[in-house]
Formats: C-alpha cells, sequence, structure tokens
C-alpha cells in the first residue's frame, strides 16, 4: 500500500474486503506487477485515490461472492479483465466492456491484488473461469499484457498471416506480441534499446531486430529503418513502450494503407505527441487504439494456450514475494527485468 504517490509502498496489515452486491472476493494465488502500476503509483492516473493498493494482473479462487452474483460459486479458479465492465451501459450491451463507461478496475478505481485477498466488481459479467491445467501463474502472465496484445494484434490491428508486423519495445507486452504474431504467421520486426529483449524476440519468433539505441530516439530514423526491412513498410505496427517518440515511429515504420495501433500508455505530459498527420492522410493509414479485452474474447486465447500454440509462461522472468513487490514496483522506470514479473501473495 502507498499513502502518497511517489512514496515508497510498503506490505501492510488491513480489515478483510467483503463483496459488493454485484461482486466477489478472490483469494489472490498470483499477480503480475506491470508498467501501468507503476504509472499509477507515480500519480499519472486520475482515477486512483490514496491510500492505494495497485495490482491487476490476477488469478485466484473466489472466496466469498456477493448476494446479486448468480454465475460464481465459492471455490472457482478465475481471472478477469483489466477492464470489468458494468454490463448495463450501451458499450458493454454492444459487446465493447473493454470500454465501459461504468467500467470498475481493480488497482484503479479500487484496491487491487498485491495482497492475500481482492474484492471485485461485476463478477458476472468478467469471471473467466480458468482450465484446470492452468497454474496461476500462467494465468498471471496473461494479465493485462498478454490479452491486451492479443486484442491489439487481431481486434484491432486485423493481422493476416504473412503480413509484416512491427513491434515496437520489447517489454512483456511487446514480447507478448512478437509470440502471439508469429504463431499466427505474422512476419514480426521487433525494435528495442537492449540486447536481452531483442534476443528474447528472436527466441519468440522475430524475423527482424533491430537495435534502435543508435538511433538515439530519432523516430523518422527508426521508421524508416523499420520500413526498409519490411521491403516497404509494414502492413500493422504497434508501438508497444508508450513514448512520444515510438509512437511516431511506429507511424512512420508503415507501408501505404498500413495500421498504427498504440498499445503503450502516453500518459501526463506525453500524452499528446505530434503525429505525422501528413502521412497520415496522404497514405490513407489507420491509428487505432486498444484498451485491454473484453471476458467474451478469453475464450479464443486461452484455446491458443491449450492447445501449445503459445506459453505465456515463457515470458515470466522472475517470481517474488509480496514483501519484495514495493522494491520491484519502484524500480520499474529503470527496465531492469525483461518479460513479466509475477508476485505469489
Amino acid at each position: 500500500m502507498y499513502n502518497a504517490f511517489g512514496e515508497h509502498p510498503q506490505v501492510v496489515t488491513v480489515p478483510d474486503p467483503t463483496p459488493q452486491r454485484s461482486g466477489v472476493v478472490i483469494a489472490v494465488e498470483a499477480t503480475g506487477l506491470c508498467r501501468s502500476d507503476w504509472h499509477g503509483w507515480m500519480g499519472h492516473d486520475p482515477d486512483i485515490a490514496v491510500p492505494h493498493v495497485p495490482g491487476h494482473e490476477l488469478a485466484g479462487t473466489v472466496v466469498a461472492c456477493g448476494a446479486g452474483v448468480s454465475r460464481a460459486r465459492e471455490g472457482d479458479r478465475v481471472t478477469l479483465p483489466f477492464v470489468c465492465g458494468c454490463g448495463s451501459c450501451p458499450e458493454c450491451a454492444s459487446g465493447r466492456q473493454q470500454v465501459c463507461r461504468n467500467q470498475f478496475q481493480p488497482g484503479f478505481t479500487g484496491w487491487g491484488s498485491f495482497a492475500e485477498y481482492v474484492a471485485i466488481e461485476y463478477a458476472d459479467q468478467n469471471l473467466v473461469a480458468l482450465p484446470e491445467t492452468m497454474s496461476s501463474t500462467t494465468a498471471a502472465a496473461l494479465g493485462c499484457r498478454f490479452v491486451t496484445a492479443f486484442r491489439a494484434l487481431f481486434d484491432q490491428g486485423r493481422l493476416s498471416a504473412g503480413e509484416w508486423v512491427a513491434v515496437h519495445g520489447c517489454g512483456g507486452v511487446g514480447l507478448s506480441a512478437v509470440m502471439l504474431a508469429a504463431a499466427c504467421g505474422g512476419r514480426v520486426i521487433a525494435t528495442d534499446v537492449k540486447p536481452g529483449p531483442l534476443e528474447a524476440a528472436r527466441e519468440l519468433g522475430a524475423e527482424v531486430t533491430i537495435d534502435v539505441g543508435p538511433y538515439s530516439g530519432d523516430a523518422d530514423a527508426i521508421g524508416a529503418a523499420v520500413a526498409d526491412a519490411a521491403g516497404g513498410g509494414a502492413a500493422l505496427s504497434l508501438d508497444a513502450l508508450g513514448r512520444p517518440e515510438s509512437c511516431v515511429a511506429s507511424v512512420l515504420s508503415l507501408q501505404r494503407s498500413g495500421r498504427h495501433v498504440q498499445v503503450g500508455l502516453l500518459l501526463s505530459k506525453e500524452s499528446r505527441p505530434a503525429i505525422p498527420m501528413d502521412r497520415v492522410v496522404a497514405w490513407e493509414l489507420e491509428l487505432l487504439g486498444t484498451h485491454g479485452i473484453q471476458a467474451h474474447r478469453y475464450p479464443a486465447l486461452l484455446r491458443m494456450v491449450e492447445d501449445r500454440r503459445v506459453d505465456p509462461a515463457r515470458l515470466v522472468s522472475r517470481s517474488i514475494g509480496l514483501e519484495d513487490a514495493s522494491d520491484a514496483l519502484a524500480s520499474m522506470d529503470r527496465f531492469e527485468h525483461q518479460g513479466i514479473t509475477v508476485i505469489h501473495p
């Protein structure tokens, strides 16, 4: 828990949560450590009020249900989207729960899963049953990064086999995108500034990797290098880092009529980068956002995992206890660890 933004979080004892009428309480078995948690801790998210408990990439067991819950039972092993739709607004009615106007987000609009227990609202609309064979570590690795990459590539990006896809930034969501795209026949170009993430991208199926460190944030040069590697531009490009220069480089990586998907968060003073709209207009490019995934899209992704087409557990680079989570959260801006860190409370 932290009592002020940027203040070092502490492990403290608080009363166990109780479920709201439409909610449940989950005993947390594993939870991912995500850069979105770091953004929240730094005060970049206006929905967070302190004191606060972060954490939104969780897997665990239902231990209590609210009076209005009909689909969940105590003992169910579950995960859930990090955006929980209310089930009653126009967006939810049309199947777009990921942009629900009344959304509940554990670790953002409410206390999260860096804890032994977490209370979740809108349970009937959002809980996803885990396959019996799936470990909690693997389920937490699906988190927001793997599922976000899935939606970015296939629902928003409309990736087809044989297309060049550029992935800018090989952190947790970037490496998830590399694995998923390669598994579905995409020809992946991955960029990063460090050799470790680039080597991981190659192991996960990237056909081309580009060290963009020498370009020193020159978006035009990075975009040109990626476009050249793709023989004239990628059909699809993802900014998985979330910086103004990576956003612009992603747009400049595209072929004519290409598709850019913004995956990485651009927050605070970086939230409105100077997009090369002259290129967007002249080449008829598409600029798309992506924000998590709906619960009803999980079965397609879980089938890919069960069929062993992809293995999210390969992205887990370390497992830590709750006592180590504070230091790990505070150090995320140094990018010392590649892949996904999973916390076991």
